[in-house]
C-alpha cells in the first residue's frame, strides 16, 4: 500500500535554492504584467515621494480589469535602471516582484524550473529555501 501523503507532496518537496544575483532580468525583457494593488501604489508613492495619483497615472495601466506597472516599449519596468541594473523601488516593490521566483507557474513542474536558469542565474543556486518558505511565497501570488 502507498503512501498516499507522499503522493501529494509537490516534486520540491526538499527545498530548493534560490539567491537573487540582482541581475535585473525579471524586470527586463519580454512585456508582461506586475500586478500592483491600492496598499503596494500607496507604498511606492511614498518611497519615491510621489502622489498616489502621479504613481497611479505615470507608473500603472489598467489590464484585464486589474492594474499592472508600466513599462517602456522595450519591456523593461519603468522602474529598472538600467544603468545600475537594478530597481529604484525595490523597499517597496510589489507582492509579484518579492515572490519571484516561486510563482507556480514555476512550481508546477522542475522541467518549469530548471527553464529558468538561462533567464534567472539565481535559481537553483544560493541560500537554501525550505518547502514551508516556498509554500508561503507562492500562495501570495497566483502566477
Amino acid at each position: 500500500m502507498s503512501d498516499q501523503n507522499s503522493e501529494q507532496e509537490p516534486w520540491y518537496r526538499d527545498g530548493l535554492n534560490f539567491t537573487c544575483t540582482q541581475c535585473g532580468n525579471c524586470c527586463t525583457g519580454a512585456p508582461g504584467v506586475v500586478w500592483v494593488d491600492d496598499s503596494e501604489i500607496e507604498a511606492i508613492a511614498e518611497l519615491t515621494g510621489k502622489t498616489t495619483g502621479e504613481v497611479l497615472l505615470m507608473h500603472t495601466r489598467l489590464y484585464a480589469g486589474r492594474r499592472s506597472l508600466t513599462e517602456y516599449a522595450n519591456g523593461d519596468c519603468t522602474f529598472f535602471d538600467p544603468e545600475k541594473r537594478g530597481c529604484t523601488i525595490y523597499e517597496a516593490r510589489p507582492t509579484q516582484c518579492r515572490t519571484w521566483p516561486f510563482w507556480n507557474s514555476n512550481l508546477k513542474s522542475k522541467e518549469s524550473w530548471e527553464a529558468l536558469s538561462p533567464d534567472c542565474p539565481g535559481a537553483g543556486k544560493g541560500a537554501f529555501i525550505s518547502l514551508e518558505e516556498i509554500q508561503k511565497r507562492a500562495a501570495q501570488t497566483d502566477l
